[in-house]
């Protein structure tokens, strides 16, 4: 059965603003809605991919970051930062993280407010496990060649520096 080619309901949406009158945001909404439907895309195939291994995205985010540290560990406040997720999100995923036996959570020593989340050596396994995952199903497989992606990247970079997610460094 062959199937009949699908119209691209965000450019349905492009040209219904047009004819709203909207002209002059009609491209602007197009990629917004464009960014989030990938966001969504990417987000389904990762999610597919971890569910497996118990995981999702924003606790593979979690381990991968204390598996780069030095020696494993760091503040939760400062992987928060870093991951730039709420305070609330970050301690749910290490409460779960730590459920699991993939972290371990204690007291910062170094002033007894706030609690450092450290990998376990069972989640460094399971983050490798993961990355290379990850790395093989997801971010190097894309659906677009190196330059296409290279301009994507730079596009989305651009947009972020101007909203302010990010400072360049002066020189």
């Amino acid at each position: 059965m062959e199937t009949l080619p699908r119209p691209d309901p965000i450019e349905l949406a492009r040209r219904n603003w047009i004819d709203a009158g909207w002209s002059d945001a009609a491209d602007g909404m197009a990629l917004v809605t464009s960014v989030m439907r990938v966001q969504q895309l990417f987000l389904a195939r990762v999610e597919a991919l971890l569910r497996p291994h118990g995981l999702t995205f924003a606790r593979f985010e979690v381990l991968r970051l204390l598996a780069f540290t030095r020696q494993g560990v760091l503040p939760v406040g400062k992987v928060g930062e870093r991951l730039q997720v709420h305070p609330a999100s970050v301690t749910n995923a290490v409460q779960r993280l730590e459920e699991a036996g993939l972290v371990e959570r204690r007291t910062n020593p170094d002033d007894g407010r706030s609690v450092l989340a450290q990998i376990t050596e069972r989640g460094r396994q399971l983050v490798e496990r993961c990355t290379e995952l990850l790395n093989r199903e997801v971010f190097a497989d894309l659906p677009i060649d190196a330059e296409a992606t290279a301009r994507v990247v730079g596009g989305l970079d651009a947009l972020r520096y101007e909203y302010g997610d990010f400072h360049r460094a002066p020189g």
